[in-house]
């Protein structure tokens, strides 16, 4: 080996670590939608970041998050019985990819939001939801729903809440 290819393969070696965000790295963030619990109890979830931040906030200070370049991952936990309420993402798309437990996901009418669609998704399947339409998620079964979330911007803007929401007017502080 000729001390190019060394240097090539020590930079591939960065190249692929710097790309890694592992499991044993990753911890399940109570706090950044725990605006939404003074709504209730059951709008209590985790968010587990990998790539950026998702829409849930600022957590540029996250050195275990990868940086994101076009689209955001992430993981949320809702315990069983917990709700994503309903909000809407503007600007991008969504998408929610089940990896345990069952998840209840609804699209609101964007001009009367008590008018619904309803669909349950379990181990792998997948949803996706795009840019103004209005949402929510329940954790439904017998167990907490672990699931990916991935959205379509390397900074989406924050969600808003519509008056049909539960969380319609509760604020982030």
């Amino acid at each position: 080996m000729t001390a190019a290819d060394a240097k090539t393969h020590t930079g591939l070696e960065d190249l692929i670590d710097s790309c890694i965000a592992s499991r044993e790295s990753r911890h399940e963030d109570w706090d950044t939608l725990a605006f939404q619990a003074k709504a209730g109890d059951e709008f209590r979830r985790a968010q587990i970041r990998y790539i950026g931040s998702g829409a849930t906030g600022n957590h540029d200070g996250d050195s275990r998050t990868l940086p994101s370049e076009h689209f955001t991952f992430s993981n949320m936990r809702l315990p069983l019985g917990a709700i994503g309420p309903e909000h809407t993402h503007h600007d991008v798309e969504e998408v929610f990819f089940v990896l345990e437990g069952q998840l209840e996901v609804s699209v609101h009418d964007v001009e009367d939001g008590t008018k619904t669609a309803t669909r349950v998704l379990g181990y792998r399947d997948l949803i996706r939801v795009p840019a103004g339409v209005p949402r929510s998620l329940k954790a439904i079964g017998d167990t907490d729903a672990l699931f990916c979330v991935v959205i379509g911007a390397q900074k989406p803007q924050l969600p808003t809440y519509p008056a049909t929401s539960p969380v319609h007017g509760v604020t982030r502080d």
